[in-house]
């Protein structure tokens, strides 16, 4: 409606459509600040007029106050970051928003240069890589949270504390494959969606955990039976095997 009507607003604000506000994932926000960008601006049908069953706004809601916690943790003023419900009859009310919202990014500086922020460019490229490549941990820990349907905004203030991200992040969870009960099946190398775990037949898997995300579809998968995963937080992760021990020599059946 606000192009429709010829209406003014930011000329450095860049519209990037998507089919529903839901559809903002969290990585796509830590990208855009990875690239430099110094304010993101989530615009959403209104809270309870979604056009989908799966009521996406909500989900956009619960993600972006996570992300500004997450950013508060990380260093970055919480403020580059905001979300408004409006319908798309609404050009008036978007044109004053985002012209609002682009000011206060201006006054606030260059992205990780702002107020109590004093991050300097490499600093802060690798402390949202990190975040970054943690994203599928996150939205396991909080899943129930970032499913959660608040009647009263309000309420989302509380809905994730500094401490709670404090604690996320300092009990990450990483996983260890024993290899006195792996069996080599393949089974969590074939599930495995960052390709992070190393093995083939009749090998002994290793994970590494340089790749690994955190995902916990291992530990997931592994056949119950083998039980070969394991979940290690709070300690370090033992070392893996050395390459040379990590064929099985499997016994041929007796004919």
């Amino acid at each position: 409606m606000a192009g429709v009507s010829r209406l003014q607003y930011a000329s450095e604000m860049r519209l990037i459509r998507v089919m529903c506000s839901g559809r903002v994932d969290l990585k796509f926000v830590l990208r855009a600040f990875l690239n430099g960008t110094d304010g993101v601006f989530i615009g959403g049908c209104h809270l309870g007029e979604c056009n989908y069953v799966t009521h996406g706004n909500y989900h956009a809601l619960n993600m972006v106050f996570l992300c500004r916690k997450i950013m508060e943790h990380i260093g970055l003023n919480p403020e580059r970051l905001k979300i408004e419900f409006m319908s798309s009859g609404d050009g008036i009310p978007f044109a004053e928003i985002v012209s609002q919202f682009s000011s206060d990014v201006k006054q606030l500086g260059p992205l990780g240069k702002g107020e109590a922020e004093g991050i300097n460019e490499e600093a802060l490229k690798r402390k949202i890589e990190e975040v970054t490549t943690l994203i599928p941990y996150i939205k396991i820990a909080k899943r129930e949270k970032l499913a959660s349907r608040l009647e009263n905004v309000e309420e989302y203030d509380n809905l994730f504390t500094s401490d709670e991200i404090a604690t996320l992040f300092r009990e990450v969870a990483s996983y260890y494959i024993d290899p006195e009960k792996c069996k080599a099946c393949m089974t969590c190398a074939r599930r495995c969606p960052a390709e992070a775990i190393i093995g083939g037949k009749n090998r002994i898997h290793v994970i590494d955990q340089d790749k690994c995300i955190k995902c916990g579809t291992c530990l997931e998968v592994c056949p119950p039976k083998f039980g070969a995963v394991t979940m290690v937080s709070g300690e370090p992760v033992p070392p893996p095997i050395p390459e040379e021990e990590r064929t099985i020599v499997r016994k041929s059946k007796k004919k």
